[in-house]
């Protein structure tokens, strides 16, 4: 007996909860707010906090990570990097960076003097095995990248995969990044693994969001709910006025985590090993 195949219909993803933190003012030459608050680590996993900062040249100084990848996005001016290790670069509008401390890396992020960038970092935790790992750095520069085009949409894709394109970048931990622009009226339909935790930050623009239609407005970050199969997922998005969204989703770790200052690892002796090691120097690869 011939039997058609059956069709399995991916889970419509409904946005579970609207995070919207106000603005931070260090100083005249920091604005900052917590996106993804450090501290809940279960809830944000793999990710561990994103930070929207805008600054001009030093407000931070040369500062150590070890045990993190951070993914900077550069919504507005240049970013310049530069660390111990003899790498440097320039970001621009709509670029990304990869930046794995793994082991331990000294760096600086400013823009050129006499002007000022606005950005998000976003901290992605390494699986415990990886904590170690030799630094790296993978410049995404948007020009470059992947894309997705349809009528009043188009779609980035820095790491992952979305309707069939799939970025190159290399990732320690399975992560989605994307960018989308949408024109008022236009819809877009991601497709994610159902095992993936991610949210979506509102870069500019109006829209609706999820198997819901939940509601989220520029500066907003909206988290996915978390299907309880490992089944393909969607999440739908409908620009209402123009709009801009970064979408960030990936694999949770389930590992433990401590964090200290600049250093996430799996155990306090980690931490104490990070610092130690930091301040005896070794973390300059000479």
């Amino acid at each position: 007996m011939n039997r058609e195949p059956v069709t399995v219909m991916p889970i419509a993803r409904r946005i579970a909860h609207v995070d919207d933190p106000a603005l931070i003012k260090d100083s005249s030459q920091h604005i900052a707010r917590a996106m993804i608050p450090a501290g809940d680590w279960a809830r944000h996993d793999p990710f561990l906090l994103m930070m929207e900062d805008d600054f001009g040249i030093g407000a931070f100084g040369m500062h150590p990570h070890r045990g993190i990848e951070t993914i900077t996005y550069v919504i507005e001016g240049s970013l310049t990097h530069t660390d111990n290790r003899g790498n440097s670069g320039v970001l621009g509008p709509g670029d990304v960076q990869f930046m794995t401390a793994g082991s331990g890396v000294i760096h600086l992020e400013e823009p050129p003097a006499g002007e000022r960038v606005h950005l998000l970092q976003l901290w992605l935790n390494l699986p415990a095995a990886q904590k170690m790992t030799t630094p790296r750095y993978q410049d995404l520069h948007a020009a470059a990248m992947p894309r997705h085009s349809a009528e009043g949409v188009e779609v980035t894709v820095y790491s992952g995969t979305s309707n069939g394109v799939t970025s190159p970048t290399l990732n320690h931990v399975p992560v989605t990044v994307v960018e989308m622009r949408l024109t008022a009226g236009a819809a877009f339909t991601q497709d994610l693994p159902g095992s993936y935790n991610g949210f979506v930050h509102i870069l500019g623009g109006y829209g609706e969001f999820g198997a819901t239609h939940t509601a989220g407005r520029a500066g907003q970050t909206l988290w996915l709910d978390r299907p309880t199969s490992g089944d393909d997922t969607e999440l739908s998005v409908t620009a209402v006025t123009d709009l801009r969204v970064l979408l960030g989703a990936g694999e949770p770790l389930h590992e433990p985590v401590v964090a200290g200052g600049p250093f996430v690892m799996n155990t306090e002796a980690q931490i104490r090993q990070a610092f130690l090691d930091y301040r005896a120097g070794r973390f300059d690869p000479h």
